[in-house]
């Protein structure tokens, strides 16, 4: 049977489309009191009112800030992805460990950087926004801006300086936002971006992956467009990176199964700014080493931030 007639090829298109709907949300699987730091459970609406869940942990005396968004499945807190059902999302590709991110909040903490770290529309204990859809930046920009709008309002920001630490689809989500309202980032003075993709080449890798061929992506795209209203190719940071106008630092596993170098070179190159970086994590082809890179070897990232902070 050919993979054009397989009923198994089908039946797989249909849960990658149903993935961008359905997924288990997980929880906030630490905080960062067990590192020591002081914090407060906030919450404030989004651009469109969907209510985010965050933590703020005060820097006393400081007058920089850092927030802080998260990949897709996760959340502020990371992702249990050494326990059920969350180690079935990407145990295959060797993605089955554990990633907390209360240690990046400590490094920021002590490098003297006040942090706002937050759950997206539809991710850890945030609301419910359009319907649950996922769509990889455009819905979740409105986020960001929630982010930065709550950060104005506390009288024990006023006047802080303000930096990005924006990962993968929180990455997609700041560029798409960027593109929306660019006013709204007038007094953000740098980005941190590990591991920006596009929706069309992630999903090309994963057929890949299954062994189907690519002449299907048109079909999962149309499948995509039903339970999205997107199509793929809505669902890429490329074009958005051309509205990103401030110092911007991105890193990426090289040999990510989950992606190909040439869609986040493409991003880079198309950040409208002279001020900008990007690192390639080489020796793994698992993408969690990308999002664990900050607490293993932090020097780079916060040397960026200090720099422009």
């Amino acid at each position: 049977m050919t993979a054009t007639h397989d009923p198994r090829v089908t039946e797989t298109l249909q849960k990658m489309a149903d993935s961008f709907v359905d997924w288990p949300r997980a929880p906030i699987h630490h905080r960062p009191s067990e590192v020591g730091l002081d914090y407060e459970d906030v919450t404030f609406p989004s651009e469109d009112g969907v209510p985010l869940e965050g933590w703020f942990i005060p820097a006393p005396g400081s007058d920089r800030l850092v927030i802080a968004n998260h990949p897709r499945w996760f959340t502020r807190a990371g992702l249990p992805s050494h326990l059920e059902p969350w180690r079935s999302i990407a145990a295959a590709t060797g993605n089955d460990f554990e990633v907390d991110f209360v240690p990046d909040y400590k490094l920021l903490h002590d490098a003297g950087y006040h942090v706002l770290a937050y759950d997206l529309r539809n991710f850890g204990q945030s609301g419910t926004g359009n319907g649950g859809v996922f769509t990889v930046g455009n819905f979740e920009s409105r986020d960001v801006i929630g982010s930065l709008r709550y950060a104005r309002s506390r009288p024990d920001l006023a006047g802080a300086r303000i930096g990005l630490f924006s990962r993968c689809v929180g990455a997609n989500a700041t560029m798409k936002a960027m593109t929306r309202a660019p006013a709204e980032f007038d007094d953000v003075r740098c980005m941190v971006t590990p591991q920006p993709l596009s929706a069309g080449v992630s999903m090309g890798r994963a057929l890949e992956r299954f062994g189907i061929p690519v002449e299907r992506m048109p079909e999962l795209d149309e499948l995509v467009f039903r339970r999205t209203s997107f199509h793929i190719d809505e669902m890429s940071p490329v074009p958005w990176a051309s509205s990103v106008r401030v110092p911007t630092l991105l890193y990426q596993v090289r040999d990510d199964v989950y992606t190909h170098p040439s869609d986040v070179q493409a991003i880079h190159d198309n950040i409208a700014t002279d001020e900008k970086d990007l690192f390639w994590i080489e020796g793994t082809t698992r993408r969690w080493d990308g999002y664990a890179y900050f607490q293993r070897e932090p020097d780079r990232i916060l040397e960026w931030f200090d720099r422009y902070l």
